[in-house]
């Protein structure tokens, strides 16, 4: 048996939706089974789908306010005020900033743009930043990318006598700011019909609405913010990410080609992988770390050098940036160490002083990752007597709303389900964790609290080739409410396995079912290769890759997880170094079991784990999983026994035996005829005196002629006199069997046939047959 390490939640697709998606769109069967398991039962909505169209974008005059906002810029720009652009200092922000500067400098406005600073602002609008703008004689400010929770300065802008227009698309709260406009795509009378638009996609909008016509120029950093800022990626959001994308292959943006440089992409393959783990981090890094204002820069700058060297600094502040997350995420799971994810808190809350405020999201997101709970991590600023962080959730735990319950400890939030931001005085946050796990009583089962894998396609390695890959293509941009498809691959074998990478830790395997073959990689997954056995069936999940090396092409899975629910017999025979294979047996949950006292000493100096021996097993169950079977029963039943009372899910057969009278063989009948007429002639013989010589001159081995002595003892044929075999006189006639050691090694050559020297499918088959009938009462066995 090899657990999985999620719960696994197949969804297996209408086969005939599947043939006839793969029939009318003539497709892959692995795409019309994506199509068919997302939902796609009509092969119009899969054609549209598949083939989305600028019919996807909205008019942007269907939000509630952009004709006056339209009318109120034009009037900034006749009257030359001077108008900010007041951004965000995340990726969705800097692309949002970048637009709406681009589009107002079009129009000739006098235009500035603050971003405000993580460590000193906080998240949103500021105060601080709002009295600089007044200062520098702003006249109007435009929100892009925040807003929609910042009320009192935006109140204090107002105030100061500037207009303010709030584009923004995070969680509105009970109450909105006093704007002169808010431009929001899921306000409650919004008239909006596309809900799921980032920051930068409102953006966009508005500088439709400003142009008069759809700023194609812009696909590209849409496309950035919007894969970033992890939104929904159907609908409206997919073709601009689509076009997007596209832009950027064929791009002569500066930015773009520097960003590519220092990631080390090829500008023709750049995807939403590109973007979301290449490009992204590399962007938010600045603004994590410290002014975000050099991402804004840019995207603006039309100078390649410039650029070049702007990019190079975002690359080495993300360096800077994953050094200080793993090192807060060590710390942060010290405080978590007393825990077990099934024992801990509900809701996990960590905080620490000088813990930096820019990174604690990711540092979130590797501790939901860990122990699969809602986590908020939060620096410590005991100046200024606040707790600032992030949070980041799991299904079923709305994080904004359970946020929402605690707005009188929790002045300042803001966010979405999945994620959040906030800012609470110091002495509230052990209220806030108490209450947070209260509330999580409620609204989390144990059942959500177990992390779960969503498998769109269960395959048939048949269906998978290097062509039906490269289709897949023709589903992208895959994210949010479009994930990558995670294939399903069951019940086959493994024709070959080894461990990969200087350390050993990775994993190569061939796959087989039925005659095709698949190469798998595992990655950090190196373990395994001591954990599956011949002939085991085992089903696996994870991604298809196309692999190419010296111009061949050939499909892979890279694997996720694995699992099966098959006992399992490792083959350790024969191998007499202990550390050999004691290294290859898990430490926990196994037990040593021995047949014999005497192995019980041979093994006792090597073996720290307790052993047992078998009769002490027959007569309690043991809670184990995996037992260790170091030498053989004396007979088969004792064997059968012990495996019709404990249901072991790995058995490792060692089998050690110090002699074995397989291949030492019973003497043949005329070896014992030979021998016997000898004895009669000699009347007496001097054994011990002769073994050697008579060996010599016969061929037969010294133990030979000790073992055939022994049974004509035992049958009454010689005795022993003073050292001497004497024949006896009036002897009956007995046949060899009669004998008790030509019994036990007629026996005993018998069960080494069948356990220590059968092949490894024969020895398999022999537990098979003697593993399925339970002889036990079902209330004495102990399943494991």
């Amino acid at each position: 048996m090899i657990k999985s390490q999620k719960k696994w939640q197949v969804s297996r697709p209408n086969i005939n939706v599947v043939e006839m998606l793969e029939k009318e769109l003539s497709i892959p069967r692995v795409c019309a089974k994506v199509l068919a398991s997302r939902g796609f039962e009509h092969v119009e909505d899969a054609k549209s789908f598949l083939h989305v169209t600028a019919d996807q974008l909205h008019n942007p005059f269907l939000f509630p306010g952009m004709e006056a906002l339209v009318a109120r810029v034009h009037q900034a720009v006749d009257a030359e005020e001077r108008i900010m652009v007041y951004g965000d200092y995340d990726a969705d922000g800097i692309t949002s900033t970048t637009i709406m500067v681009k589009t107002l400098e079009s129009l000739g406005a006098d235009v500035i743009y603050k971003i405000p600073n993580r460590f000193i602002d906080g998240y949103g609008p500021s105060e601080r930043l709002f009295q600089e703008a007044f200062d520098e004689g702003v006249k109007l400010i435009i929100t892009v990318d925040n807003g929609i929770s910042g009320l009192k300065p935006i109140e204090f802008a107002k105030d100061l006598g500037m207009d303010v227009i709030v584009t923004d698309h995070h969680e509105p709260g009970e109450n909105l700011p006093l704007a002169d406009i808010i431009i929001h795509p899921n306000l409650r009378d919004s008239t909006y019909p596309f809900p799921h638009l980032a920051g930068v996609g409102v953006a966009f909008k508005v500088a439709h609405a400003l142009l008069e016509e759809i700023p194609k120029e812009f696909y590209y950093l849409v496309a950035i913010g919007t894969i970033a800022d992890l939104v929904s990626l159907t609908g409206e959001n997919r073709y601009l990410v689509q076009q997007g994308l596209k832009q950027m292959q064929q791009t002569d943006s500066v930015a773009i080609e520097a960003l590519a440089n220092i990631s080390g992409v090829e500008l023709s393959s750049i995807d939403e992988e590109t973007v979301g783990f290449m490009f992204g981090p590399r962007i938010n890094a600045v603004g994590r770390l410290g002014e975000a204002a050099p991402g804004v820069d840019l995207f603006l700058t039309e100078n390649p050098n410039h650029a070049l060297a702007l990019a190079n600094m975002l690359n080495e502040k993300n360096k800077e940036r994953q050094a200080i997350v793993k090192q807060i995420t060590d710390e942060a799971m010290e405080q978590l160490e007393l825990f077990s994810p099934s024992e801990g808190p509900s809701v996990i809350v960590v905080g620490k002083v000088g813990w930096n405020p820019g990174v604690l999201g990711i540092v979130a997101s590797k501790l939901v990752e860990k122990y699969y709970r809602p986590a908020i991590v939060l620096g410590f600023d005991e100046e200024k007597n606040i707790a600032k962080g992030s949070a980041r959730s799991i299904e079923g735990f709305h994080m904004y709303k359970e946020l929402a319950k605690n707005q009188d400890i929790v002045p300042h939030f803001g966010g979405h389900p999945m994620a959040a931001g906030m800012t609470l005085p110091l002495e509230n946050v052990d209220e806030l964790r108490a209450r947070l796990n209260d509330q999580a009583k409620t609204s989390l089962t144990e059942d959500q609290l177990i992390p779960i894998v969503s498998i769109d396609v269960p395959l048939e390695m048949d269906e998978i080739s290097t062509e039906s890959i490269e289709s897949l293509k023709k589903l992208a941009p895959f994210g949010m409410d479009f994930a990558k498809p995670v294939y399903c691959i069951e019940n086959v074998e493994v024709s070959s396995i080894r461990k990969i990478g200087s350390a050993q830790n990775h994993l190569k395997m061939e796959l087989k079912q039925d005659a095709v073959l698949l190469d798998a990689i595992g990655f950090g997954k190196g373990q395994l290769a001591d954990e599956i056995a011949p002939t085991t069936k085992l089903s696996f999940i994870g991604d298809l890759q196309i692999n190419e090396w010296n111009g061949r092409k050939k499909a892979q899975l890279m694997i996720q997880d694995v699992k099966t629910d098959e006992w399992q017999l490792f083959d350790i025979r024969g191998i007499r170094q202990v550390n050999r294979w004691k290294s290859l047996i898990p430490v926990e949950d196994t037990v040593y079991i021995a047949f014999n006292e005497e192995t019980i000493k041979y093994f006792s100096s090597t073996i720290d784990s307790k052993l047992y021996l078998v009769n002490e097993l027959l007569e309690q169950p043991i809670q184990a999983q995996f037992a260790v079977l170091l030498d053989l029963p004396e007979d088969e039943q004792t064997l059968v026994k012990l495996m019709q009372y404990h249901s072991f899910k790995r058995i490792y057969a060692h089998f050690y035996t110090n002699e074995s009278s397989y291949f030492e063989g019973l003497p043949t009948r005329e070896q014992f005829k030979w021998y016997f007429s000898l004895l009669t002639k000699r009347k007496t013989f001097a054994l011990k005196q002769h073994v050697h010589e008579l060996s010599k001159h016969t061929g037969w081995s010294q133990n030979t002629f000790n073992f055939m002595s022994k049974v004509f003892f035992e049958l009454n044929f010689v005795r022993i006199d003073n050292g001497m075999l004497v024949l006896n006189e009036n002897l009956a006639k007995k046949d060899l069997s009669e004998a008790p050691s030509y019994k036990n090694r007629e026996k005993q050559m018998e069960l080494e046939q069948k356990l220590l020297y059968a092949p490894y499918i024969e020895l398999k088959q022999w537990f098979e047959e003697r593993r399925a009938v339970q002889t036990v009462p079902e209330e004495e066995q102990i399943w494991i």
